[in-house]
């Protein structure tokens, strides 16, 4: 019998449906302990004993990869879109057979991209907490309609953000060196056309060359006071660039639904900010998708073993 190993946070709180996967597949599943991703010396550890890892935000390094599969590990699987985790040239290396899961959280994270938008734009938060104190605070909020936003990555994600915000009346550039052009936005080259934008929405996969996009340099050619949301990956924001930008009122306001180092130190500096939205790495997370992805992961795992 195949031996699993799922260490995806998302994927561990449906643990009634794992089961009934295992049990359907003929597979013998381990859970792991883990709050967001295990550390490599976790994983040197525990990897080796399995034939099959369903991973999530782990490291999966060419160091864990070696040190699995010097045991039993032959398959990887990483639930979910990003793949900027896993040394897939290690895996190729060594003979690991590996998928992911694309296309199964376009929507829900379109979704939340577009709600911590207008979080920041009307102030949602504020008032919710200022009501809660015994205050009936009235900010002034900016408008939807009539603005540009930029979508940076028009994947599929980045177009159905695109979408949304043109059912609003917002006009969308966006940024992607592989799309198409599309109804939905218009394309162009970053960084041009940034002093256009009002909003700027990171949608885009991480890899080498995007590190830092948004940096001191991009920060100071952007429209004075926009608003910044990322539901992608954190290392695209350089945070001590957002953290000057946001204190010299040059961004707006932020929406960080990932960061650099997750989950962030209590003392961030990020985390200081009234007019800074964070989140929980949980764009993808609703009950529905969840499920859908872990089925499709299970099946993956069968497949490739």
């Amino acid at each position: 019998m195949t031996s699993v190993f799922i260490s995806c946070p998302p994927m561990l709180k449906e643990q009634a449906q794992i089961q009934e996967l295992a049990k359907a597949h003929g597979l013998d599943v381990t859970c792991a302990e883990v709050v967001q991703t295990l550390s490599e010396d976790a994983l040197c550890n525990l990897l080796p004993e399995f034939d099959a890892w369903i991973a999530g935000d782990d490291p999966g390094t060419e160091r864990v990869l070696r040190t699995a599969h010097a045991g039993r590990l032959r398959t990887l699987v990483k639930w979910g879109v990003g793949v900027d985790n896993i040394d897939r040239s290690a895996a190729e290396a060594l003979g690991i057979a590996f998928a992911h899961t694309p296309g199964m959280f376009n929507h829900e994270v379109a979704d939340l991209a577009y709600g911590y938008l207008i979080n920041l734009v009307r102030h949602i938060r504020q008032i919710d907490q200022g009501v809660r104190a015994g205050q009936w605070p009235k900010p002034q909020g900016t408008s939807l309609f009539g603005k540009t936003a930029g979508v940076v990555g028009v994947g599929n994600i980045g177009r159905e953000v695109a979408r949304r915000l043109r059912v609003s009346g917002v006009r969308v550039i966006g940024y992607d060196p592989y799309a198409e052009p599309h109804e939905a936005y218009e394309l162009a080259s970053w960084p041009q056309r940034l002093e256009e934008c009002d909003f700027l929405l990171l949608c885009c996969a991480l890899t080498p060359d995007n590190r830092h996009l948004i940096n001191e340099q991009t920060l100071r050619s952007s429209k004075p006071g926009v608003y910044l949301v990322n539901v992608s990956r954190g290392p695209l924001i350089d945070e001590q660039a957002l953290v000057t930008a946001l204190r010299d009122g040059r961004v707006a306001g932020a929406a960080l639904d990932v960061f650099e180092q997750e989950p962030p130190a209590i003392d961030h500096p990020l985390l200081a900010f009234e007019q800074c939205i964070v989140g929980s790495h949980n764009a993808s997370n609703t009950r529905e998708a969840v499920r859908a992805t872990n089925a499709r992961a299970m099946q993956l795992v069968v497949d490739l073993t």
